[in-house]
């Protein structure tokens, strides 16, 4: 019975040995892992500060002008319902912007708009658009906003925009972060696309706008993933 006694005793003690070994092993391994971790942490934040800091200097932060922009806070923003094109005089084109609530604005113009509209501003005005001129052709003053928005909605490589492009200087390029466009200013026109689709933009022309500097606002995480997108 002692021997009995004795062996079970030294088994249990060899059991709680190896347990506690592999206890011990186990809160190693975690402290390695989380000292890795925090290793990888820091170092990914130093990659990407340094990214960062490449990319800055393809920004130039241009602050706009506090009068054209509507400081409504999107939760009490009403959509737009209507609109039109107004001709004050000769060669003054007006955008006429009517929202649920009934109040109005009137912008100048198409990047006016951008500066205040967010994305889904856009989109209501783009399917407003489109239904009124379903089954007619857009006209005068009215064909520029139309033009505008089937460029950002529905561009097609056939069209005399993209085919000439590189017929054209690029002036500069902008971001309307709020409704998250940008916008390239090409001799006297301007080409308006949404930062995450691809649009049929020459290498040469991606070139330009990569040798040129984005204007921007403010500086914002949107601006560094459009310049990331164009360099891929």
């Amino acid at each position: 019975m002692m021997d009995a006694d004795y062996e079970l005793a030294a088994r249990l003690q060899a059991k709680e040995q190896g347990e506690l070994i592999v206890e011990e092993k186990s809160k190693l391994k975690k402290i390695t892992r989380k000292g890795i971790d925090e290793e990888s942490v820091k170092r990914q934040k130093l990659e990407g500060d340094a990214e960062k800091a490449k990319l800055k200097l393809c920004l130039e932060i241009v602050p706009i002008d506090d009068e054209a922009v509507n400081f409504e806070p999107l939760a009490i923003k009403f959509p737009i319902v209507d609109w039109k094109t107004q001709i004050l005089r000769e060669e003054m084109i007006y955008y006429h912007i009517k929202r649920a609530d009934g109040s109005c604005k009137m912008y100048k113009v198409f990047c006016t708009m951008l500066n205040d509209f967010d994305r889904q501003d856009l989109i209501d005005l783009y399917r407003l658009v489109t239904e009124r001129f379903k089954t007619t052709r857009p006209e005068g003053s009215d064909r520029l906003l139309w033009g505008d928005l089937m460029t950002i909605f529905e561009p097609s490589e056939k069209d005399e925009l993209w085919r000439n492009q590189q017929n054209y200087t690029l002036i500069s390029w902008e971001l309307y972060d709020s409704c998250g466009v940008y916008s390239l200013l090409m001799d006297t026109v301007y080409i308006h696309m949404l930062v995450e689709r691809t649009y049929p933009l020459t290498q040469l022309t991606l070139e330009r706008m990569l040798n040129g500097r984005l204007q921007v606002d403010h500086e914002c995480e949107i601006a560094y993933e459009l310049i990331r997108f164009i360099k891929s």
